[in-house]
C-alpha cells in the first residue's frame, strides 16, 4: 500500500466541501497501520465535540462502536472502554480497547490505548474551524497493530469500508443537531 496523506489544510478544504470524507489508509514499518479520514461539516465544532465527547452513548452515535462506557473521568483526561466490531459478509471480528483520551477543547481530542486487542492504537481528532462558524473540517488519524492475525489487504478494504460509514454518520447527526438546536432557539 502506498500513503497517501488528506490535506487537511486551506487548499485541501475544498476536495472536502462535496460532503464526502476522504480515506487513506498505509502500512508502515514493524507491522504499524496508519489511517486517516477528513471530512467538512456544517455545524460549529462545539456540536461535533459534544456528539464524540458522549462516551457513553458512542454505540449510538459511531457504527460499528457497540459498547462504550466512560470508567474513569479526571476532567480533561478520560479512560473509555469501547468494543467495536467490523468485518466482510458473514465474518465479523469483535475488538475491545480501554483508551485514555485527553481532551483539548475545541481542538482535539487525543486517545491512545491502555489495554485491548492491539499492540498500538494510538490517535486523534481534530476539529478546524471552515470558512463560517457554521462550518468544521473534522479529521480522524491513528497509528494501530493488532495482536492478532489481520493481512495488509484486508484491514485495508475494511478501513476503505467502514470509516467513511463513520466520518459519514458524524457528519450527519452533528448537522441534525445543530439545525435542531438552531431552529428551536428561533
Amino acid at each position: 500500500m502506498t500513503e497517501k496523506r488528506i490535506s487537511t489544510n486551506s487548499s485541501g478544504d475544498k476536495e472536502l466541501l462535496d460532503g464526502n470524507p476522504r480515506i487513506a489508509i498505509s502500512y508502515r514499518a514493524n507491522d504499524l497501520f496508519h489511517a486517516e479520514g477528513a471530512i467538512a461539516v456544517n455545524a460549529p465544532a462545539e456540536t461535533i465535540w459534544n456528539l464524540l465527547t458522549d462516551y457513553n452513548n458512542l454505540s449510538t452515535i459511531i457504527p460499528k462502536v457497540i459498547d462504550s462506557r466512560l470508567i474513569e473521568d479526571n476532567g480533561s483526561h478520560k479512560i473509555i472502554d469501547q468494543t467495536g466490531k467490523s468485518g466482510i459478509l458473514f465474518i465479523e471480528k469483535s475488538v475491545r480497547i480501554v483508551l485514555k483520551v485527553t481532551e483539548k477543547f475545541p481542538n482535539a481530542l487525543l486517545f491512545e490505548m491502555v489495554e485491548g486487542d492491539f499492540s498500538t492504537y494510538t490517535g486523534s481528532w481534530s476539529f478546524r474551524p471552515g470558512s463560517s462558524r457554521e462550518q468544521t473540517f473534522v479529521s480522524w488519524q491513528t497509528d494501530f497493530k493488532p495482536t492478532f492475525f489481520a493481512p495488509p489487504f484486508l484491514v485495508s478494504f475494511l478501513q476503505h469500508q467502514d470509516l467513511p460509514v463513520v466520518m459519514k454518520a458524524i457528519k450527519a447527526l452533528a448537522e441534525s443537531r445543530y439545525h435542531k438546536n438552531k431552529e428551536s432557539n428561533s
